[in-house]
């Protein structure tokens, strides 16, 4: 019964999905509480990921390999900068941020600074955190690519997120873009070597051990 009422709820709420397409936008827009009763209610079994993107609901599938060792790899590296400086806390893409722009997102890879902790509500459990990241990661794939160079990246520049990167598995590199005047700076793509970021200066991700197979 709950998969049936999950179907009636997604057309109603005018969902669309192109057979070609592997990821759908729904059609109506929603505010942040919304989405969270929205999300109350998908089956426990969806393993979807869905975030709320200029009022509406995006919808993209699990990630293929090697987006999830990718991601392991760097939630261990950034944290482990992040930790041996004190700076502030690490999460993986579990994580959802309820942004002031009125968007919702989970980030591939998050740091938070001890300053925007300090200064941001604190943590509820088991709701979203109302914190903007001081840096974000997100991996690239055949679902999600566009959004991440286009609505994504201004999403983040809009709310003040302070370094963004893109991971794109298939060129192997790292383009890191940094917050200058509300806007991102053109980004700098790391093919090879150490990837350099600005908040996170002992950060140690090395290009060729972040894409070995």
């Amino acid at each position: 019964m709950r998969h049936a009422r999950s179907a009636r709820t997604c057309e109603r709420y005018g969902m669309v999905r192109a057979m070609v397409e592997t990821a759908f936008c729904s059609d109506e827009r929603f505010t942040q509480d919304e989405f969270r009763r929205w999300l109350d209610e998908r089956p426990s079994a969806d393993i979807n990921h869905y975030e709320l993107i200029g009022g509406r609901i995006v919808m993209t599938p699990p990630a293929g390999w090697p987006h999830g060792r990718i991601g392991a790899q760097l939630v261990r590296s950034i944290g482990e900068a992040a930790s041996a400086a004190t700076l502030g806390i690490v999460l993986d893409s579990s994580a959802g941020f309820d942004l002031p722009s009125g968007d919702t997102v989970e980030p591939d890879v998050s740091f938070v600074s001890n300053e925007r902790l300090a200064a941001g509500p604190p943590p509820e459990r088991g709701k979203f955190l109302r914190i903007v990241p001081t840096l974000v990661v997100e991996i690239a794939s055949r679902s999600t690519a566009r959004r991440d160079r286009t609505e994504k990246k201004d999403v983040y520049a809009q709310n003040g997120v302070a370094e963004y990167w893109i991971v794109d598995p298939d060129a192997r590199s790292v383009t890191v873009h940094v917050l200058a005047g509300g806007a991102y700076d053109p980004g700098r793509a790391f093919a090879s070597g150490r990837v350099e970021s600005a908040t996170l200066p002992a950060v140690g991700v090395v290009i060729e051990n972040l894409f070995a197979e």
